[in-house]
This record gives C-alpha cells, sequence and structure tokens, in this order.
C-alpha cells in the first residue's frame, strides 16, 4: 500500500486515555511585532495542537460472572468515552507530554489529564 497524507496515520492505535496531537506551527512574531528565534516558543510549559487520533479511553474491568457459561465470551473490558475528540484544537502542559517523530513529522503522545482545554468546531464535520 502506498503512503499517502490521507493514510498515513491509518496503521496508528492509540491506546487508553491518550490522544496524538500535531502541534500547532508556533508564531515567530509577538504581538508587538518582534521576531523570536527558532525554539523560544517550544519550551513553553503550554503547548496548542489539533488531535489527530484519540484512545479509546479509560477502561473499565466488568465483573466475572461464570454463572451461564453457555452465552457467547463476550468483551471483558468496556471504556468510559474521553472528553477530547478527533479535530478538537487541544490546550496542554507539555510536561506530560512526550515528543516523537513519525513520517519524519513531530507529533506529541498527551494524556488527556494534561489536556487545560480545547476548541471544538461543532459544525467542521457536518
Amino acid at each position: 500500500m502506498e503512503l499517502t497524507a490521507d493514510n498515513k496515520l491509518k496503521n496508528i492505535i492509540v491506546v487508553g486515555d491518550r490522544l496524538l496531537v500535531k502541534p500547532r506551527k508556533p508564531s515567530e512574531k509577538t504581538e508587538s511585532g518582534l521576531f523570536l528565534p527558532p525554539g523560544v516558543k517550544e519550551k513553553e510549559k503550554v503547548q496548542y495542537g489539533y488531535v489527530v487520533k484519540a484512545g479509546p479511553g479509560y477502561p473499565i474491568p466488568l465483573p466475572i460472572e461464570n454463572d451461564e457459561p453457555w452465552k457467547a465470551e463476550e468483551e471483558k473490558v468496556k471504556y468510559v468515552p474521553l472528553q477530547v475528540q478527533e479535530g478538537d484544537l487541544a490546550v496542554f502542559l507539555q510536561t506530560g507530554a512526550y515528543e516523537i517523530q513519525y513520517q519524519n513529522e513531530k507529533y506529541f503522545i498527551v494524556p488527556q489529564s494534561s489536556i487545560l482545554m480545547v476548541e471544538r468546531e461543532e459544525d467542521l464535520f457536518d
């Protein structure tokens, strides 16, 4: 299969309560117009990025009931879904995030507990 922009993240599965976040390109200027040297914005404690993939959520083990052995075997783990969704602009703490390189692009793996706020465009996917 040829790697394209549409399918390059298709084989990635994010686990648990984690999110794959693509950092937003930082501004090269301050609000007053001063140019910043490369890397200054990347060292800030709070970062911005778009959620590319989300994990299934927090696992909840089900109680084991073996009183009806003729029942079909069901999935043993259910999940509490995450509040953050794919496509959201996330504001997150960099101290809780792990920076990775994938296909020559920079991403962060961020637990939902490090997300401070999200901006969601409701009509983005309609």
